[in-house]
Order: structure tokens, then sequence, then C-alpha cells
């Protein structure tokens, strides 16, 4: 990027060779004028021609200096000699003097030629004006008796220093590319201070001479004149190294900025006015993408790679950008001006201090952009879907909640809800790989169809939602929900196979009251509704939130239940089918309604789920579990208990530490802690809740697969969910007697069991021919009514404190006589009667 400056160089070199040949002409003219009046004027002695020409030459060749980018101010004495040459020359004389004594001075300090005619011409101008400004006083110079006329010596020093500024000023503003008025104003003081004691010294010498005194008075004007000259130069030098040092703390504290743009121009542009040098560059090299900024006192003039940057004549001073200590260097400082140069000692290390200062301002500004790079990855990971690129759960909550909150006048909001159909079939058959391509898919043509004010998000698993904005009405909203289901009537190809994907959405309008999780949950029934009615879509509708009207009432009933402790805890004991010792006990929520009376959890469960209340509902369960579990271990009984939980209580983040707290609490050892997962919605939530459940395994707590084999669960799923036990569902158990297809699904997931080393519980075993064939096909455990109804956690301890047959924990008899039952159940002491699950060989 390349930018312009202020200064337009070529118009000012234009204007500086216009300006410089006009005051060389101007001069030529006032010395030829000078000769020709030189003829007819008094010819004053050669001593006295000479003593003014070396006077003027000694006081010309007498400065104190000031660099000013690749050139150098001097402020020099010839005022002083032609003072005095006024009081004993004729202005003709004058001039020529002048000329000839300032040519001599500046031939002899090497200037060039252009700067040499301008310094004579200039001088040769200011003698002719302070000439004729003396002329007009009723004074005839006399070399042998002069006059001292203060009035008119000071009008004449005047006269020279306004001719000399005006015409001083404006080529150097020309020539070192500043403002008129920056020109002016450097040294303004030392400068007017100066020509008073230029004044000062020509009217003493005056003064000596008018009055006849001892020529040999004049030799102390000389020691008089380095004195002041001295300290005159020595006030300019401290004045410039306190300026210079100062702008040096005000650079380095505008470097404190940690945005590196803003650190790069500010050390171009202050650094060209701190070294007075006409450009810098600034070369970074540490970084995939080198960069270049480049500038001057204006500003910056180029932002870029180094490879694009115009190139620059001119001489350079470079600076590895380096900390003190060894380090990479970042990158490399470069002051550049128009011819060479030399830096002074001071010069030289305040670079230094520069260099390393900017060293540390891009090293931090880098650090911080660097930081900031990663906390905008982190946001955005944190905010949006790994998989698909779509704004997850949290980021539309969050972004809906602002909405809510805002409540813009822009129209409606609605929700809308979308569940593939049969997703988890090409999961199945063609692998996760082909699943997570056709949900990329999916999210493209979402985001495509979508409007650029709607939010597209994926909730987990095959979840979709959009939030709608800017309604008009509701019913368009069901309208932009068809238009965005309508974008899978396409096939998509997976692997050389075109795929027809087919979604259902539920659509909910923005609620008076509830917020966004009540927003959520009225989508989530509709789209259920939908996926049971097999519509495509469906609004939500009070009058269908609930399959009963029962349930309904339930809904705003949640949060007492379970402040009032309404919820409660029945247990069934597990049964080893071989010996009917009690291996475990499963708990069972129930809810002692007092209008309803007691509820189990087919009623209330979908209620709590979608209230918000199921954390507390979980941990109030989990409470009296091990509250229970606890208890029949302090009586001898040392029985795991298995708890039922919902696939929505392990999309929580905090529920596995939940579980631990609890354990904790009670002190009973994890492996004492069954967890029972619904398989269906387990399985179609699994890349939500497999890290939940792996935390929990990692925790020591066991976890069974409820129901296997009433869902579809393939095997390439069961051997990533970390399990320990499958449980087969009721229905299998009940026809094992009289299906042959039952008998052999119960034989295949024993099995299969074996292979993977889970255990096998049957679930519903209502009589002894049913116990018999489950073990003979190798199943080892079970629970039903053969056993025990659902009953209390004291009655539970009753039951197996009171045993069958003198046996204590025993609730059936054994099927074989002792010396022939194979049982290889895991006994952990202490304990008489700690049980465990039985595990089946390998």
């Amino acid at each position: 990027m390349t930018r312009k400056t202020g200064f337009n160089d070529d118009v000012a070199d234009k204007r500086l060779s216009l300006l410089v040949s006009f005051v060389v002409v101007a001069g030529g003219v006032a010395v030829l004028s000078a000769l020709v009046a030189a003829w007819s004027a008094p010819r004053p002695s050669v001593m006295v021609s000479a003593g003014i020409i070396c006077a003027i030459a000694v006081g010309s060749r007498t400065q104190w200096r000031v660099r000013i980018r690749s050139h150098t101010r001097g402020i020099s004495w010839p005022e002083v000699g032609v003072l005095i040459g006024l009081a004993v020359l004729s202005p003709p004389w004058l001039i020529l003097c002048t000329c000839a004594a300032v040519a001599m001075a500046k031939l002899t300090t090497g200037l060039a030629p252009q700067k040499a005619l301008f310094g004579v011409a200039k001088d040769v101008l200011a003698a002719a004006v302070a000439g004729l400004v003396y002329s007009l006083f009723p004074l005839t110079p006399n070399a042998d008796h002069p006059v001292l006329q203060v009035g008119a010596l000071a009008t004449a020093a005047l006269a020279m220093w306004v001719v000399d500024e005006s015409l001083g000023n404006p080529v150097i503003a020309l020539a070192m590319r500043v403002s008129l008025w920056t020109s002016l104003r450097t040294d303004w003081d030392m400068r007017v201070l100066g020509t008073v004691a230029r004044y000062a010294v020509a009217t003493l010498v005056v003064g000596i001479l008018s009055l006849g005194g001892d020529a040999r008075l004049l030799l102390l004007v000389l020691p008089i004149v380095v004195c002041v000259h001295l300290w005159q130069t020595a006030q300019v030098r401290n004045r410039e190294e306190r300026q210079s040092w100062q702008r040096l703390a005000e650079t380095t504290d505008e470097l404190n900025v940690v945005d590196l743009t803003a650190v790069l121009e500010a050390a171009v542009t202050r650094s060209a006015q701190l070294f007075s040098v006409d450009e810098v560059d600034i070369e970074l090299s540490d970084g995939e993408s080198p960069r270049l900024v480049r500038g001057t006192t204006e500003g910056v003039v180029y932002d870029g790679p180094p490879a694009d940057a115009p190139g620059r004549d001119g001489a350079e001073i470079t600076r590895q950008l380096a900390g003190h200590i060894e380090s990479n260097p970042v990158g490399e400082l470069r002051l550049r001006v128009n011819r060479s140069i030399s830096l002074t000692p001071s010069e030289t290390y305040k670079l230094k201090t520069f260099a390393s200062a900017l060293y540390t301002a891009i090293r931090n500004a880098t650090a911080y952009a660097e930081l900031e790079r990663m906390s905008r990855e982190y946001a955005y990971d944190a905010a949006h879907d790994p998989l698909t690129g779509l704004a997850n759960r949290r980021e539309l909550l969050d972004q809906a909640g602002r909405m809510f909150t805002e409540r813009p006048d822009e129209g409606m909001l609605a929700l809308l809800l979308i569940d593939l159909n049969h997703f988890k079939e090409v999961n199945d058959t063609l692998g996760h790989a082909a699943g997570d391509e056709v949900l990329r898919e999916v999210a493209v043509r979402l985001q495509d169809a979508a409007r650029p004010a709607d939010l597209v998000a994926r909730l987990g698993g095959d979840e979709f939602a959009v939030l709608l904005t800017g309604l008009p009405s509701p019913a368009m909203a069901r309208h932009r929900a068809d238009s965005l289901l309508a974008a899978f009537d396409r096939t998509i190809d997976v692997d050389g196979m075109r795929l027809t994907v087919e979604a259902c959405g539920g659509i909910a309008l923005a609620p008076g009251s509830g917020g966004v999780t009540e927003l959520l949950r009225r989508a989530d029934v509709a789209m259920y509704q939908a996926k049971r009615s097999g519509q495509r879509t469906v609004d939500y509708a009070h009058s269908r939130d609930t399959a009963d009207v029962g349930r309904l009432m339930l809904g705003g009933e949640v949060r007492r239940a379970v402040a009032e402790l309404e919820f409660s805890v029945d247990f069934q004991p597990i049964v080893d089918l071989g010996s009917g010792e009690v291996v475990a006990a499963e708990a069972l929520a129930r809810w002692h309604h007092p209008e309803h009376g007691d509820l189990t959890p087919v009623q209330f469960l979908e209620t709590i789920e979608r209230s918000g209340q199921l954390p507390a509902f979980a941990d109030a369960v989990l409470e009296q579990s091990l509250s229970a579990a606890d208890t029949w271990r302090e009586a001898g009984f040392d029985i795991p208990v298995a708890v039922n939980v919902s696939p929505r209580s392990l999309l929580d983040p905090d529920f596995p530490k939940a579980v631990r707290s609890r354990l904790g609490s009670h002190g009973v050892p994890s492996d004492r802690l069954v967890l029972e997962l619904a398989e269906t919605l387990t399985i179609s939530q699994l890349e939500v809740v497999e890290r939940a459940l792996a935390e929990l395994r990692a925790a020591g707590v066991r976890l069974v697969l409820d129901d296997f084999g009433a869902g579809v669960s393939p095997l390439s799923v069961l051997s990533r969910i970390p399990l320990h036990q499958l449980k087969i569902g009721r229905e299998f158990v009940a026809a094992v007697e009289t299906s042959d297809e039952a008998a052999a699904v119960i034989r295949s997931t024993v099995d299969l069991a074996r292979s993977l080393h889970l255990t096998v519980i049957a679930d519903g075993v209502e009589s002894e021919p049913q116990r018999a064939a489950l073990w003979e096909l190798g199943c080892v455990a079970g629970q039903g009514h053969l056993f025990a109804r659902p009953m209390r956690g004291r009655r539970i301890l009753a039951a197996l404190q009171r045993g069958t047959g003198g046996r204590p924990g025993v609730l059936a008899g054994a099927l074989h006589d002792a010396g022939s039952v194979v049982r290889l159940p895991r006994r952990r002491p202490p304990g008489p009667h700690r049980s465990s699950l039985p595990h089946l060989p390998a």
C-alpha cells in the first residue's frame, strides 16, 4: 500500500531552484551596481578594506551548526564585520568587501557551488540593505574618525536580520521538506540572541574606534567574540540534546500500544523526526509474511511486501531490531538521507536505544496479536460445530437470548428444529465418514437456503435448528420452514452413491414468556409430533403439547415436586439366575403426586426432560439410590445399585462431576454404581455423549445398555460405548419359551456379550421356565416379578436379611445342586454379602 505525503518533491525542488536563482541574480545585480558606484565613491585604504574583509570572512567561518536531515543549518558572524564596515566604508565598497570575504569563506568550506553562490548572494543582499538603511542617517563613513551612531547601527542590524531570515528560511524549508513555520521557530530565540550579540560586539568595536582609543583594545574583542560564540553553541547543543532525549521518551511511549500497525506507523514517523532524516524504513522479516513500512515525518508512504516497495536512492544508516540479550532479530530499521552523514556518539546511542524499544514493542504487539488470534479461534470453536462449521447449541441459545432481550421491532421470531430421518442407517451401512459427509452437505444446503439474518445451527447428532427472524406473520414461519426443508429434495452424492435425505421439522414462535428455553422446548415438541405423524413440518400448538391432558398438567408442577421431594425411589432386585442370590438392585423412580397418585417414569419423564428440571430430578434419584446402597452395605449387603439415566442428562457437561460428588459424599465405591442407558436415544446421541460416558467409566462407574435388541444397535457402535453389561428387553424374555426367534436373539446376544467381555441381564423374568430357559441360553442374571416386585429400600434390606432357605441375600432357590452349578461372580472383600454382577468368561 503506497500513500502520498503532504509534500510533492518535484514541486518543492522546482520552487527551491527558482528561489535560489532569484537570490543569486539579485545578489549579482547588487555586486554589479556596487562596482559601478565604486568608481565615483571614495576609495578606502588597502589596510581598512583588508581588515573589513578579514572580519567578515572570519565571521562567516565561525558557525554553530544544527543537522536537519541531510542538511546542516549554520549560524555565522558575518554581520559583525558588515556593521563595522558601515562606519568606515562607503556602501558600494562594503558590498564588494562583503562579496569577496563571504566568497573566500564559502569556497574554503567545500560547499556545493549552488549553496556557495546562494550564501554569497544572501550576505551581499543583506549588506546592501544594511548599507542602504545606514545611508538614510546623516552619517558619513570615515576610516580615520568613525562615528558611533547606536540607532543607525541597530536599524542596520535589524535590516540585515530581516533580510537573512526572509531569504534563508524559505530555502531551508524547501530543501529540508519542512514547513516555513517549522524553519522559523527552530532555535528562533538563539538566532535573535545571536543577532543582538553580534550587534553589541560591532557597537563595541565602533565605539573604541570612534573614541580614538588604543587600537590594541581591539584585541580584547576577539576573546569576547569567542566566548559568546562558544556559549551560544553550547546552549544550542544542550537544548538539542534535551529535546532529542525528550522526543526519544515520547516516541517510546507512543510505541507502548498493542496494535502492530500502530507501532510501526508511530515508529517511522517519530524516528524520522527524532533522528532528523528524510525517510525511515522498518522491514519485518520474522514471520511468514515479510512486511515493509516506510514513512517520513509527514506520515506513512508505503506499507506492504518488501519486494513491491519502490526503490530509493540515498545514504542509509541501518540497525538490526533485536533485544539487548542475544535473540533473533525481528527485522531491520533503516534511516535514509539524500547524502552521506555521520551520527554523533549521542545519536548512535539513541538509535540503539530506540531500536531496542522498537524491538520490544514489536514483540509485544506480535504476542498480543497472537493471543487475540487464539482468543478468536477459541471463541469461534466454542460457538461453532467442528464438523459443519455451523453455530452450535450454545451459540444458538446465546443469540436467541439476545434477540429476546433486545426485542427488535423488525418482525416475529421463530425456531425451526430439524431432525434427519433414518440418518442412523447411513452411519450403519456406509460408515461414519459417509455420515459426516452427509451432515456437512446438509449444513451447506441449509446455510444456502436460509436468509442472511437467520441463524443455522447444529445441535448435535442429526439435529439442526434455524432461528428465523424478521417474520411479518406467523404463517411466514411455515413458508420459510418448507423452503428450508425443500433443500433436501435433491439427492446427495457420497462415495459415488446418490442418497436421499428426508427430514422433519418442528416450528415454534417465540413465546410471550419462558424465553429461549421454552422456545426450544416447543420446537422440540413440534418436531417429535412431526416425526411420529410422518409429516414434514408441524407447528407447535398448546393442545398437542403432550400425549395426554394429565401430562400437560404435570408440566407446571415439576419444579414444586422437586422442591418438596415428591419423587421417591423403589428398587427391584437383580438375581443370579443359577443360585438365586441378589447381585444388584435397579432403582425405579416414582412421583407421589398429591392428586394423581403414584406416577411411573413413563408418565412423567418426558415432562421433566422438557421442563428444565432434569438435573435436579436426576440428582434426587441418585441421592436416594446411593443412600439406600450405603444402608445395605452397612448392614452387610454390599450390592451395586443400578440407576436409569436419561440421554439428556448425558448432554449436561456437569453430569459426570455430579455423579462423582454424590459417590464421594456417601462413601460408596464407584463400581457399586451402575448407570443404565436407553438404547435408541443413547445411540442417536452418541457423538455428544461419548465423552461423558468415557469420563464416567474412567471414574469406575459401570454402564449398562438397557433394552438391548429393542432398537437397532450396530456392532461398531457397541464397540465405541464403554459398556459393562447388556440388558435384554422383556419382550424377548416373555417369548423365550415359545419363540425360536426370541431364543435365537438371546443366544446371539449372549455370544456377542462374551466376545465383548460383557455381562447379560434379562429383564422381565416372570416364571421358573423362563428362568431355566435363560440360564440354558447362557444368561446368568435377571430381574422380574418371579424374584421380587419393586419395593422401598428398607423392604429390600429386610428381604435380604430374611433370605430364602436360611440363606441371607438369596431370593430364590438354586436351579441345580451346588455341585453342578458353574458361576463366575466377581467378589470383593470385605463383607460376607458383597456382590457384583457376574461376568461371563471371555
